[in-house]
């Protein structure tokens, strides 16, 4: 959904638009949600135990799901590239600002998270479901006056129209012109003169994927027509918009064992927490959700400590204004996800140790803070790599398509989720051959450990090419003031 609702917001509706409308869609979804427990004609049932719902619940409950996955699709991606947009790209403070922004944005949304897994589970669970669905109702309803009242004061980007068709225009300008030769030098491509140019920035040519520089070859200087249609001549700054979204698929790539990795997360670690012992002082007990708190506060610690303490020694050490490379970043917090798998496959096998020393109670005997180092950095891993993952597609696509960067981004994750249970399947296939398997009928018949040993050799091993990638790889590289410019800092980071 928010590829859908990326692409809405870039190309008809606007940023602002599009979270005013699907965060309205949201709290429809949410108020939907929160009669549906409350109404007696569309509960689930009379009594409080149900054997099977009615069918009106199950309508309105699933309703009320879709309607805030739709809301969801359109408020994540436009949101924050929303925010990302009240900095200006060409004034020097506002750009370094805009490279804080990322990181206090994720500030308050792990905020958010731990409140989610600490307040709102236990009120689900010590109250009802429907205290915390008011709670929730009541916190998108505030959030939405705050955001509509700030109208006024926000910078806004036009839609432009769909940013897709001038990418199409390239590669078919290219393909016209597969057999004309090679200009002698890059300067002779076309670009339209700086006085003509009215919205976007001038992007400079680089030497990669050159087939494509063919759609910026002009055939007959005098001829008019030509340059009136964008299907025969693309400029330089078109064919470099081309340029970044296909350099950008083996990143994406690369980055899939990363989200493979966070994946376990919220599914494994949550149901090992189950099984382990969660009382803590004076015998309270933490609900299994709440675990996952202590990422959230890894990555709250993380992004704090890297903007505070880190970015302000890395600009002096290394004199990139971002410290060290969005890609570098990136890589550090993948380095944590294999850190993490590893430390998750030790503290399973003394899990299963100690299930198989007292079967009785099972793993009871074993505390839940066990699980509290992998996902502390699991957390801290996440401060850096989801972080720069952000940063890197918002400033990595071309100006005109930044809410569908922050899509790319949320489809790392999406899609790793789906891989991540294609990947249990196939492994739980292909071992039950030669015995049990991996996975069994619960934890303790299962060896999850071997499947967290796994997620660490695919991720130690993605490394060896995200590595490679990132060396070799060209960022967005912005003409500031003259053609000249664009031989300066081209894999420096800089945008």
């Amino acid at each position: 959904m928010p590829l859908l609702g990326g692409f809405i917001a870039d190309a008809y509706l606007g940023r602002f638009s599009t979270v005013l409308v699907s965060t309205i869609i949201y709290l429809l979804g949410l108020i939907l949600l929160t009669l549906s427990w409350f109404i007696p004609a569309l509960k689930a049932c009379e009594t409080d135990i149900c054997t099977e719902p009615r069918k009106v619940h199950e309508v309105v409950f699933f309703l009320s799901i879709y309607l805030i996955s739709i809301g969801t699709g359109g408020h994540k991606p436009s949101l924050e590239s929303l925010g990302a947009d009240q900095f200006d790209d060409d004034h020097d403070e506002e750009r370094k600002l805009k490279m804080t922004y990322f990181n206090w944005w994720n500030f308050a949304l792990c905020a958010g998270v731990l409140l989610g897994v600490t307040v709102i589970v236990y009120v689900q669970d010590h109250v009802n479901w429907g205290a915390s669905y008011i709670i929730l109702t009541a916190v998108m309803a505030v959030t939405l006056a705050i955001f509509t009242i700030g109208r006024p004061y926000y910078r806004y980007r036009a839609a432009t129209g769909s940013p897709l068709t001038p990418l199409f225009q390239v590669l078919v300008a290219a393909i016209r012109k597969r057999n004309l030769p090679y200009p002698s030098s890059p300067a002779q491509l076309y670009e339209i003169p700086k006085i003509e140019k009215t919205q976007g920035r001038f992007l400079c040519h680089t030497k990669k994927l050159k087939f494509l520089d063919k759609a910026a070859v002009l055939e007959d200087k005098d001829n008019a027509a030509e340059k009136q249609s964008p299907w025969r001549l693309a400029t330089v700054t078109k064919v470099e918009e081309l340029k970044l979204l296909l350099n950008m698929i083996p990143i994406w790539l690369a980055t899939m064992p990363f989200g493979l990795c966070i994946a376990q997360g919220g599914t494994f670690f949550i149901k090992q927490g189950v099984t382990l012992n969660r009382n803590i002082a004076n015998g309270f007990e933490i609900p299994p959700a709440s675990i996952y708190g202590i990422a959230a506060i890894g990555m709250i610690i993380s992004v704090t400590v890297y903007e505070k303490i880190l970015v302000p020694l890395l600009r002096k050490a290394t004199g990139n204004e971002r410290g060290i490379s969005i890609l570098q970043r990136i890589g550090i917090g993948m380095l944590f996800s294999v850190v993490v798998m590893v430390i998750a496959a030790l503290v399973e096998k003394k899990r299963l140790g100690v299930v198989e020393n007292d079967p009785k109670r099972s793993s009871l005997s074993m505390s839940v803070l066990w699980l509290a180092p992998q996902l502390f950095i699991l957390g801290v891993g996440d401060g850096f790599a989801l972080v720069g993952l952000q940063e890197y597609f918002y400033e990595q696509v071309p100006d005109s398509m930044r809410s569908l960067g922050i899509a790319f981004y949320l489809s790392v994750i999406g899609a790793a989720n789906f891989v991540s249970s294609w990947l249990m399947t196939v492994v739980g296939h292909l071992t039950r051959k030669g015995g049990p398997g991996w996975f069994g009928k619960d934890l303790n018949s299962s060896r999850l450990d071997k499947f967290y040993w796994l997620l660490a050799g695919i991720a130690a091993v993605n490394m060896l090419f995200y590595v490679f990638l990132a060396r070799t790889y060209s960022y967005k590289n912005v003409q500031r003031v003259v053609v000249a410019d664009c031989n300066e800092g081209e894999n420096d980071g800089m945008v």
